[in-house]
């Protein structure tokens, strides 16, 4: 079975619109979970521009799904990350100020950062996740440094989807086999939506978990938050 992560940054974007806590951030979290989420996706940002590390150790103490936390790892996140102890942690290499992710790591160039960073946090007992392109070098230094799991990221596909979704996912099929031989999880995610999910998640062997937080909540503004929960579900469902 495949897990839905829900990210909810944007609630909390929202939310930090205006001040003050409407929406509730927890209480969202809360209901995604009610209505058949596996699990929650943040990724505090050191401006705090939506989820603050407060919310962060408010979350850990409400959700019984998995909780996953994405972010650089730069000493205060990863203080952030050992005091809430997540399921998992995914590490993404973003500036502080980049508006969303746009790459995945270069594990090879990166190697001694992530193996440091990974063995600190599976210290803790956390599950680590890195953030690459499909590229099955990229999973082979991210086994090395000692990662738990490889999250794809999907923009290159989704931005090709319409023009040969066929030439668009086989990077993607390639480097899932990759890692999977390197006997990591794999996970995926990064502009993956109600039109490009199901052919993604039908083609990618081995894949365990979909974290989508932007175009779900897009979506959830015209058909609701609970049925757009299990329209994504159901797009990951096996057949």
């Amino acid at each position: 079975m495949i897990r839905l992560s829900v990210n909810i940054n944007k609630i909390a974007t929202l939310r930090n619109a205006r001040g003050g806590n409407n929406p509730n951030l927890l209480k969202i979290a809360q209901s995604i979970e009610r209505f058949g989420a596996q699990g929650i996706t943040v990724h505090p940002r050191p401006d705090q521009r939506h989820v603050r590390y407060a919310d962060v150790l408010a979350l850990k103490q409400v959700l019984t799904t998995e909780f996953n936390i994405e972010g650089y790892p730069e000493a205060a996140f990863l203080q952030l990350v050992i005091a809430a102890h997540p399921a998992q942690c995914t590490l993404v290499p973003d500036a502080p100020d980049a508006l969303t992710s746009s790459s995945g790591w270069d594990t090879k160039t990166h190697q001694s950062l992530l193996k440091e960073t990974i063995a600190q946090l599976n210290e803790s007992q956390i599950n680590v996740s890195v953030f690459i392109d499909p590229k099955p070098e990229m999973a082979e230094y991210a086994a090395l440094a000692g990662a738990q799991s490889i999250e794809l990221y999907t923009e290159s596909y989704a931005s090709g989807y319409h023009q040969s979704k066929e030439t668009a996912i086989k990077p993607y099929i390639l480097a899932a086999e990759a890692a999977h031989g390197f006997g990591l999880g794999i996970n995926a995610g990064h502009d993956l939506d109600l039109y490009n999910l199901k052919y993604f998640a039908q083609n990618i062997p081995h894949l365990k978990e979909v974290s989508i937080g932007h175009a779900l909540i897009c979506d959830a503004l015209y058909f609701g938050l609970e049925n757009t929960v299990q329209l994504y579900k159901r797009l990951v469902a096996p057949n």
